[in-house]
This record gives structure tokens, sequence and C-alpha cells, in this order.
């Protein structure tokens, strides 16, 4: 006769699974990043005179609630839009450091491609006659050159740690800086910078020329806000690049890469390509994302960035790190950080709180999301070492009915 699992054999089982210890490491990460950003709160309100902690309770819960904390049905419904559309950028610059992450890269590169990707996509939208050329196919050669600008970017610190080993993080810093220089060079002096006097440092957005990404009635449904298609091309890619990574013989070489590079090397597998080729896949992923950005139409691109990178890229470090560098996850993680963002934006406007302790919360949520891998490998200790127990107790029990 069979024995029968008990529930919690089974539930044991469960936690077991790869995947499921990934989503239990990332709940702790943002249950513990909200708990701290409570004591902030408190820890305000018991210095501070004006402030009751009835009103840190109410901060906290409105930066849980996202944009459902916005008050009226339509200034939801346009914080939800401009979440959604905020979101596809990140999921690009998540899924260009998970795919790093898998093939043991470290992609801080992300910021300086996706400057690449903007200035790419916007000097082909802007330069192509829409009168001789429909909007729509300069919308498409705009988004190919920002990606493959990207990609070229992307593959100079995956050719310099191919070929002599340099370390990555040290490589991409600098081509970081370099593209914030290349950038304002290029731009400048040019017919694309807006020419008003508030606007002396942006570019000119694409639907000055008729170019702009499909809304397919999305701007009807989030009325007020910039949503467009973005997020769903953003969401297709990662779903594209989950079967990739888990379901072709490329994608598993290039896991394998990341695992253990000599051993790969020595079953016969090309490290160096496989390095060069996971780089510059990175590269194009955080490009395509700024190309999804400047191409709404509605977006300014600053143009002056040499002493600044966009947030976007460094962010999505938080977005793999948070989904553990699953490319479905990125989706789902990137979603939750702007949720938070729309929290904390609206937690200035409700409670004495002002923007800088929202900023405070939700960055205090990211740095807990770092630890998301530390929790997982605990979680999987733990149930190593109940394992080992329930097996010696089994031994115990065999040996005495023996």
């Amino acid at each position: 006769m069979e024995n029968k699992k008990t529930f919690g054999e089974k539930c044991a089982a469960f936690v077991r699974k790869d995947g499921v210890r990934s989503v239990i490491a990332s709940l702790i990460s943002i249950l513990g990043g909200i708990a701290v950003g409570f004591i902030v709160l408190l820890l305000l309100a018991a210095f501070d005179s004006d402030v009751t902690f009835s009103q840190a309770l109410k901060g906290i819960l409105i930066v849980i609630k996202g944009p459902f904390s916005s008050g009226s049905a339509d200034n939801m419904l346009f914080q939800i839009g401009n979440m959604l559309f905020e979101a596809a950028p990140l999921v690009m610059t998540g899924l260009s450091v998970a795919i790093a992450f898998k093939t043991g890269l470290f992609n801080i590169g992300a910021p300086g491609q996706y400057l690449m990707g903007a200035m790419g996509a916007l000097v082909v939208a802007l330069s192509l006659p829409t009168d001789t050329i429909p909007s729509w196919i300069v919308w498409i050669l705009a988004l190919l050159a920002g990606t493959l600008l990207g990609a070229v970017w992307g593959a100079i610190p995956g050719f310099f740690k191919a070929h002599f080993n340099v370390n990555e993080v040290i490589v991409c810093i600098m081509t970081n800086w370099i593209a914030a220089n290349v950038v304002s060079w290029v731009f400048l002096d040019t017919d694309f910078i807006n020419t008003p006097e508030t606007k002396i440092n942006f570019i000119k957005k694409t639907s000055s020329n008729g170019v702009a990404t499909a809304k397919l009635g999305l701007d009807k449904i989030f009325e007020g806000s910039y949503m467009d298609i973005s997020l769903i091309i953003a969401s297709l890619v990662a779903i594209a690049l989950y079967i990739m990574m888990n379901k072709t013989t490329f994608g598993y070489e290039l896991k394998a890469c990341g695992f253990n590079r000599n051993a790969s090397k020595y079953a016969g597998m090309n490290e160096k390509r496989n390095i060069l080729i996971s780089m510059s896949i990175a590269g194009a992923l955080a490009a395509c994302g700024a190309a999804l950005w400047v191409l709404n139409g509605s977006q300014d691109f600053k143009w002056n960035t040499y002493m600044s990178l966009p947030a976007e890229g460094f962010n999505g470090i938080p977005a793999a790190l948070l989904a553990s560098n699953n490319p479905i996850g990125v989706i789902f993680s990137s979603l939750f950080l702007k949720f938070l963002n729309k929290g904390g934006a609206n937690l200035s406007a409700q409670t004495p709180f002002n923007e800088y302790v929202s900023q405070l919360i939700v960055a205090v949520i990211i740095y807990f999301s770092g630890f998301s891998k530390l929790f997982r490998d605990m979680l999987a200790k733990k149930l190593k070492g109940n394992e080992k127990r329930d097996g010696d107790s089994l031994k115990a029990k065999g040996g005495k009915k023996e």
C-alpha cells in the first residue's frame, strides 16, 4: 500500500520548485521594503509634532495603493495609463540586465545603451521626410535604428570581456559617459532642438514630424494619459526571450556560459561568441526601451546629458533582481515598481510628507529587491536542511522496525 503524502509534504514539494522560491523571495523583499518604509514614516511622525502616527499609517497605505489612491475615477485611469506606458522602457532595461545576468555578466551599461537608442531613433524619426515615406515605415525604421545602435554599444564591453577578459562593469561605466557625451555632441547646434526658451535642452517630439507609436484606442480607455502599444511590444519581447532562453539550444548555451564558462568551453561551446552576443542583445533591449519612449510622440528627450544618465537604465537592475532574472517576471516587477512610484507621487499630495519622503520609501523597496537572491538561497538551504532531518528520521524509524 502506497503512502499518501501529507498536506505539509505537498506544500514542501511545491515550495522546492525554483520558480516558487523566486516568487516567495521577491514577496519577502517587497514586504521588507514596505515595513522599513513604514518605520521611516513612523520616525518622522515621532520627531515632527505636526505629523501624527495616523498620518504615517495613511501614508504607507497610499504608497501601497499606487494609482488607486489618486482619488477620482478619472485621475485613477489617467495614472494607470501613464503607469502602463512608463513601465514599457523599464521592462526593456530590466530584460537587458536579466539576459546579461543569465550569461554571468553584469550589464550596468544600460543607461548608455538607452541614450544611444534614443539618439538613433530620434535622428531617423526626425530626419526622414514623412511626406514621401509613410509615417509608420519611418516609425519602424527609427525603432530598428535605435535598437541596432544599442546592440553595437552593448557589444563594446562584450568584446573587451570576451577577448581581453576586461571586467564588463568597468567598460560599461566608461561607455555610459562616452554615450552621454556623444549624444550631447550629435544634437549640438542641430535643427532637432526645440527652439522655445523653456525647451532649450530638449529635442523636438517625434509627433512634430508626424511619427508616433500606435495607440489602438488605449488613449481613449485611459483618457489623458500617454498610453500606447509600447507595453504590448515590451511584453511580446519578454515572452520571446523566455522561449529563447528556456526552449532553444542557443538559450541553453548562453545560460551554460553563465553557470560555468570553462565547462561550456570544454563542452564545445564558443564562450567568447556567447559573451559578445549576450551583451549585444542586452544593449539592443535597453536601446529599444528608449526608442519606444521617445517614439511615443508626446515625450521630450533632454539632449544635454553631459552631467546625467537616464534613471531607467539603472532601475532595470532592481526590476531584474526582483524578478530573479525571469523575462516574464520582469514584466510584473516593472509594473510593480511603477505602481509604487504612482503611490509615492500621491503621498505628497495627500499627506504632510513631501515628495522626497515618497521617493525614499520607493528607494528602500527597490534596495530590498537586491536581496531577493539571498532570500531565495536561504529558503533553499532551509528546505535542504528539513529534507536531511526528515531523511535521518525515516532511517531511524526504519532501523527500529527492522
